[in-house]
């Protein structure tokens, strides 16, 4: 029920790139500022659904699985990125990276 309403919102047609990197970077300062972890996975998956769904239509399900999986690889890689940068660098480092990627995949023929 929480996505299909945060999917409404979305629907002023937010940049798939934009909402997977608002996902990245809001469920870990949600984690943080609450310091209730769950609370900032709910942030991050909630994101991340959305972001799959839009990627799904805009680019199809092979492009949405792949950019799916990076969002998730995205989210696991800053931990281990963080130790040698620090958290928020690692946070920006694997957002941008998400979204640049987002944003090629999903680009392509228009």
């Amino acid at each position: 029920m929480f996505v299909s309403q945060l999917e409404a919102v979305v629907m002023v047609k937010v940049p798939a790139s934009l909402v997977a990197a608002t996902g990245l970077v809001g469920g870990y300062g949600v984690a943080r500022w609450t310091k209730k972890r769950p609370l900032g996975g709910v942030a991050l998956a909630a994101a991340g659904a959305v972001a799959a769904r839009q990627w799904q239509q805009e680019a199809g399900g092979k492009v949405a699985a792949g950019l799916t999986g990076l969002y998730v690889a995205g989210f696991a890689g800053s931990h281990p990125l963080a130790k040698k940068v620090g958290a928020w660098p690692a946070v920006f480092a694997v957002a941008g990276g998400v979204a640049a990627a987002s944003w090629a995949a999903t680009r392509r023929g228009k």
